[in-house]
């Protein structure tokens, strides 16, 4: 066992890290008081985790039993995917979150017992992977079997296990897993370079060298790193053809990628870990390949929502077959969008990363932009329904896959899907979130994402700070970040200002500061702040009208509809009974309004719009168009994140806009 001290840093942890600009808070040390995201966490705490632990540890969800029959106390066959040990540490580690930062007891109920069958299951030489172990399928015989998926989730649960409980009864068992994977892998066979294509592991191991302070896992989350691209694209028996090309990101060494390409998930995961890595090395030519990536995947492949994967099935050349991943730039559908939840969260997770390492308020964007509209869309407004992927469109008849028999697909939420890599991944992030609410600087703090919290932490020099932010964000846009206990010696604020939120007013006690307010920046206030000191933001919430670059043929001549951060959609439960969504046009000329309806979905804000209802003849594929017979109505858009909560529906955030 490696000497460890616990302590309660979060995941991820950059408190230490030479080349982070921005280090992370400890768990706990941000907790949501009130509004959006204490609704949000509450629900969490007291519905989410619960259920899924019920679905995990029950005869639907299997996993535990998986466990139970790999370590020889149960008899059985393995059920669920290859990757769902990973789901069930994913759970795990939600519920450790709660825990740490509530210390709430019985949302760890029994996990020491949990703890103990995994040991059980381990193999004596540190090797475990349920499905592999209980079908005898053999050990690193397919990169599809999802060994090392299930490894990183294993190895990030067990850092924080031990950092919120101080136990090494979790981290005992992944230290001795991550040393297998070192003998294993670190002399870096060409015939097991590709098996890290779903690469939860780097991340992972450079976690476990941040817990433990071994160097040797850096080392190996490093040469991960390498072996992308490091082999010929010849198949290779552990290779099934439809993983060929850039479907695993492994045709490019990636210090040379130019782009975001393959399977969106396992790229995500892949440039996440890669900058963790970064993080501690400061390897100039990695952060560059990093940028390009970024590049690629948020200013030309990213939906309006934060989503990535813009296709199930497709190609990006004549050698490249993807899956579930990117294609070409601006080619984005919107019925059949796949952006699979786990790729919009992996999207954030990139981002909170580079935002540490670059302390750049463009990540910090898109971190908001997913968490409250691509990532919050995957799971129901009673936390206990389910979406896999997630279409800016849908239609009756047009995307209805009812006979997917891994519900990935389905036209509306399920209780539960058999692919269970989803729910438990947005479950975590929905626990954590509180973690990326701040950031420490060299000379202060800076104000990542704004709702109701309070703050106590400790700056990098070892001076104490206590904040707390009063807003009703992002409902409106007035934020109040109070000072309650500060040092003496001046400090900065650094207080993000939405790239969206143009006009924004900044005062302090009621005075507006003379420095320039730009939007897509931090807004940086140094001076000698003093107990009861009010930093205020005045964001103006003005419902917008967006569009798509050009090259976007799926949306010319539509108009998305934003506030804030929140994108909205139009559902077919606020349309005229029969009207398809594709009837509908939007007034341009007629102004939006946003409505509070506290009643409604937990307490949203619609807005209000004039809409111009069209009836589309049935006469085939192609028919002779005649003068449109219009329809007026006044109808409600929600938020995008909300739909699909009032019964099986029709809709759409893209509409076509009529003006006079």
């Amino acid at each position: 066992m490696i000497a460890t001290t616990p302590h309660r840093r979060s995941i991820t942890d950059t408190s230490q890290s030479t080349f982070a600009q921005s280090k992370s808070i400890n768990i706990g040390d941000c907790q949501w008081t009130e509004g959006f995201w204490a609704k949000k966490f509450r629900q969490c705490e007291e519905v989410m985790i619960p259920y899924m632990g019920a679905l995990l540890q029950g005869d639907i969800g299997h996993a535990y039993n998986n466990f139970k029959i790999a370590a020889g106390l149960m008899q059985g066959e393995a059920k669920g995917m290859l990757w769902h040990d990973g789901d069930f540490y994913k759970w795990m580690e939600a519920a450790i979150h709660v825990y740490g930062n509530t210390g709430n007891e019985s949302v760890i109920a029994g996990f020491d017992d949990i703890i103990k069958v995994i040991g059980q299951a381990q193999e004596a030489d540190g090797y475990l992977s349920t499905h592999v172990q209980i079908k005898g399928l053999g050990r690193w015989t397919k990169v599809t079997n999802h060994e090392l998926y299930n490894s990183g989730h294993l190895i990030t649960g067990a850092c924080l296990h031990f950092r919120v409980t101080g136990k090494t009864n979790w981290l005992d068992i992944a230290i001795k897993h991550a040393d297998y994977l070192g003998d294993v892998f670190e002399p870096q066979t060409e015939a097991l370079a590709r098996f890290g294509f779903n690469p939860s592991q780097i991340m992972a191991l450079v976690e476990l060298y941040r817990t433990t302070g071994e160097k040797r896992y850096l080392k190996l989350a490093e040469t991960f790193v390498n072996m992308r691209g490091a082999v010929p694209l010849e198949l290779h028996p552990s290779v099934p053809y439809w993983f060929t090309g850039d479907q695993c990101q492994m045709k490019t060494p990636l210090r040379q990628e130019t782009e975001a390409t393959g399977h969106a998930v396992t790229g995500m995961y892949l440039y996440a870990g890669a900058a963790d890595v970064y993080a501690e090395t400061g390897e100039k030519e990695l952060l560059d390949a990093l940028k390009r990536i970024w590049s690629s995947a948020i200013e030309r492949k990213m939906y309006i929502t934060g989503a990535l994967g813009q296709v199930h099935h497709g190609a990006r050349d004549d050698q490249n077959m993807i899956h579930e991943g990117f294609v070409d730039d601006y080619l984005m559908p919107n019925s059949t969008a796949y952006n699979e939840t786990c790729a919009n969260i992996a999207n954030a997770m990139f981002n909170w990363r580079m935002l540490s390492i670059t302390g750049e308020a463009k990540y910090a964007e898109i971190i908001e932009l997913v968490l409250f509209n691509s990532a919050l869309v995957g799971i129901s407004a009673d936390g206990k329904h389910y979406f896999y992927a997630n279409p800016l469109r849908m239609t009756h008849g047009a995307r209805e896959y009812t006979n997917d028999p891994d519900c990935t697909e389905s036209a509306e939420r399920e209780p539960y899907i058999p692919c269970f890599c989803c729910p438990p991944n947005l479950v975590r992030t929905i626990a954590k979130v509180s973690g990326w609410a701040y950031s420490l600087r060299e000379d202060g703090i800076a104000i990542n994402l704004y709702g109701g919290n309070k703050l106590k932490t400790t700056f990098l020099d070892g001076a104490q700070i206590e904040l707390a932010q009063v807003t009703d964000y992002p409902w409106e846009g007035r934020v109040e970040v109070q000072i309650k206990a500060c040092p003496d010696a001046p400090f900065s604020l650094y207080a993000r200002i939405p790239a969206w939120a143009e006009g924004t007013r900044v005062f302090i006690n009621g005075t507006e500061v003379n420095e320039p307010v730009a939007p897509g920046t931090f807004l940086r206030l140094y001076r000698g702040w003093r107990a009861g000191d009010r930093l205020t933001l005045e964001m103006p919430m003005e419902p917008r009208l967006v569009e798509g670059h050009p090259r976007i043929e799926e949306v010319r001549n539509q108009v998305a509809v934003m506030r804030g951060p929140l994108v909205y959609c139009i559902e077919s439960p606020d349309l005229p009974e029969g009207t398809s969504i594709l009837d509908v046009y939007l007034s341009g000329d007629h102004p939006l309004r946003p409505v509070h309806q506290r009643e409604l979905l937990g307490g949203i804000t619609t807005i209000s719009a004039e809409l111009k209802l069209r009836k589309h003849p049935d006469a085939g594929m192609y028919h002779r168009m005649q003068r449109p017979e219009w329809e007026r109505r006044d109808a409600s858009f929600v938020p995008y994140y909300a739909w699909s909560n009032r019964g099986k529906s029709e809709m759409t955030v893209w509409v076509p806009v009529l003006w006079s």
